[in-house]
């Protein structure tokens, strides 16, 4: 008879990697409370930034996410075993008496740990997804009780093509000689060919998720494996907290962004079909790919794409209209400016905006700044911010569609009850309630304000409409009275003389 999956799960020793990351701290919460007769969940760990292994757990276990487990099951979190090692060393840096119990115990692997910058360099990248992955397969190999490998990847590791579906493309290169080639060269030399080597794909991360899973399917006849292409991981739909999320990457960082008035134009096609996925149904998800992988014991690499393809249809216009009218709801403490901007079809006319909204405001801002004998910011941060934009503009001007015909079918595989509780079904999403759940989130759990403060932010974001209404009527007033006076050709000129000078005197303030 076939276990149910909290059957299945009942005295489970897991290890998991990348655990102190977004979609990892999800993971453990919903496995501690779900799983009441798990056994030992393997957490691996390395020391950073100062921090031991041990005080990186502790502050990982005080976040919000496991606020409910704290109050009502202090004790679950003894069944977390914190293994001291890093998937940048050689055996992963495991103590003898470490690997020996991985080896002895653990029945299956999450494998999330991964360097999810979009602009590393090439031999960053290569260090931690691609060997990083290897080291993490070698050992699993000589797990002798392993039921099932899940490897996280991403449903954008095909950009070029226009529909991904759940199968193993080959890659472009082999991974063991992109490891072979980036441990040989120098960094200047890799730096120069780069572009090159990664021409298949946008960028470093695309392209080494990839390969890492050409070199996933290598070890496919040894033990059972699954690989999850979760699209754009965004906050959470329902649990563990309504709008959780703890990073500022993609969407969120565009939320903030425009909610704070910083961004205020966005290359973007708006009718275009965004797809991003609640990070609980990855969580899911990946329980449930764990659950299936492990039961039907196949010798093939079985992929599951985990996106809204054909579930929901949002777009980018969507989301960003919904974005404006719950941000107006819930505006930010702090902010620099009223809401506003638009996105923008053509990258030209995004040019032009970027440099009226963006860069000049920045130097004009700053400028006052550095009369007043502050420390000027204004600059450094739309440099940031320009960057982040053009990195997540390549996914906003471009469509795909995404097979998912395995990840929808991981509900059919388990009863209504437990689809309850590992539900994957995201069809009834109301977006509405989702953006709005996001917003507040963003507030509670990214930037650690008060919910008292809300009224505040009410009237400052007032009092930012009322300057931006007045700003906006003062420049106008200024463009009529140029076209409209005699010498207004020359008072332009004049006028973008002036500029031009102050945008010399800051450059040469920079340079002193």
């Amino acid at each position: 008879m076939t276990p149910s999956v909290v059957e299945f799960y009942k005295g489970k020793n897991i290890l998991i990697t990348g655990g102190t990351g977004f979609l990892g701290k999800v993971l453990i919460e919903k496995l501690l409370r779900s799983f009441p007769d798990i056994g030992t969940i393997y957490l691996l760990l390395r020391a950073k930034k100062g921090l031991t292994e041990e005080e990186r757990l502790k502050i990982v276990f005080n976040n919000k996410v496991f606020a409910n487990l704290r109050e009502k099951q202090p004790d679950v979190f003894k069944k977390i075993k914190l293994v001291a090692g890093d998937v940048l060393d050689d055996n992963l840096g495991l103590s003898n008496d470490d690997a020996l119990e991985l080896r002895r115990n653990c029945n299956i692997v999450f494998h999330s740990a991964a360097c999810v910058r979009f602009d590393q360099n090439l031999k960053d990248a290569v260090n931690v997804n691609i060997k990083g992955t290897q080291r993490i397969l070698k050992l699993a190999e000589t797990m002798e009780k392993i039921e099932a490998f899940v490897h996280l990847s991403t449903a954008y590791c095909r950009c070029k093509l226009e529909v991904l579906e759940e199968k193993l493309y080959p890659a472009v290169h082999s991974p063991a000689k992109i490891i072979d080639l980036v441990d040989w060269l120098d960094d200047k030399t890799l730096s120069y060919i780069e572009p090159k080597l990664i021409s298949s794909e946008p960028n470093t991360y695309a392209y080494t998720k990839a390969m890492t899973e050409d070199l996933v399917a290598e070890y496919s006849s040894k033990f059972p494996i699954a690989i999850g292409r979760p699209s754009i991981v965004v906050a959470a739909w329902k649990e563990p907290l309504f709008g959780w999320v703890d990073n500022i990457n993609g969407p969120t960082g565009l939320l903030i962004g425009s909610g704070k008035g910083v961004i205020r134009s966005m290359h973007c096609k708006p009718s275009y079909l965004a797809d991003a996925i609640p990070v609980d149904i990855v969580v899911n998800g990946c329980i449930l790919i764990a659950y299936t992988t492990a039961l039907d014991r196949s010798k093939d690499v079985r992929i599951f794409n985990m996106t809204l393809s054909g579930i929901q249809k949002i777009t980018w216009r969507e989301i960003i209209e919904l974005g404006k009218k719950w941000v107006n709801e819930y505006p930010f403490t702090v902010a620099l400016w009223y809401p506003g901007g638009t996105i923008k079809s053509y990258w030209l006319t995004h040019q032009v905006a970027h440099i009226l909204t963006h860069v000049l405001p920045a130097y004009f801002i700053d400028m006052l700044l550095l009369l007043l004998g502050k420390k000027t910011f204004m600059v450094n941060l739309q440099v940031r911010v320009s960057h982040g934009l053009s990195i997540l503009q390549y996914y906003t001007t471009k469509q795909w569609h995404f097979k998912n015909t395995n990840f929808l079918s991981l509900q059919n595989r388990i009863t209504k009850s437990e689809n309850n509780i590992f539900y994957t079904d995201i069809s009834t999403l109301d977006r509405d309630e989702y953006l709005k759940n996001y917003i507040i989130g963003t507030k509670l759990y990214v930037l650690n304000e008060d919910p008292d403060s809300l009224p505040r932010a009410r009237k400052l974001h007032r009092m930012l409409y009322w300057i931006d209404v007045i700003a906006k009527a003062l420049f106008y007033s200024l463009l009529l009275w140029f076209l409209h006076s005699k010498c207004g050709f020359r008072s332009m000129q004049n006028y973008l003389s002036s500029l031009v000078n102050i945008d010399q005197g800051i450059v040469e303030i920079g340079e002193l």
